[in-house]
């Protein structure tokens, strides 16, 4: 299913339930870093060996918090009207210049310090 099927999904969802006149910009973006914040909390506080067996044995509740995460991504980029197919082809071409493969390549440096 392509992105714009995804969209309509999301918003078919929340206009059967009359929710939109609670989605605002402030509002849905809140609630999609609160759902990051629940992503996190899976990892919170473990070492590798904890991650690994973690995921393996939560692994749905975590794809779970991430279909919410991707939910709020859907319903903003609909309400704002970005095409987020086209953003993030045009952020990946911009990130292609900042972390050129040859001085990026294994490092975690942010593009302003790498040489």
């Amino acid at each position: 299913m392509d992105i714009k099927n995804l969209q309509k999904k999301v918003i078919s969802f929340r206009d059967k339930r009359d929710w939109k006149q609670f989605h605002n910009p402030k509002d849905v973006s809140l609630s999609m870093v609160l759902e990051a914040g629940e992503v996190m909390e899976h990892f919170q506080w473990k070492n590798p060996e904890e991650m690994e067996k973690h995921i393996k044995e939560h692994k749905a509740e975590i794809g779970e918090e991430l279909a919410d995460v991707f939910y709020w991504v859907l319903l903003m980029s609909y309400d704002l009207k970005i095409d987020l197919a086209q953003a993030l082809i045009k952020k990946i071409t911009t990130n292609e210049k900042k972390y050129p493969v040859r001085k990026a390549k294994g490092k975690h440096t942010k593009y302003t310090k790498i040489k």
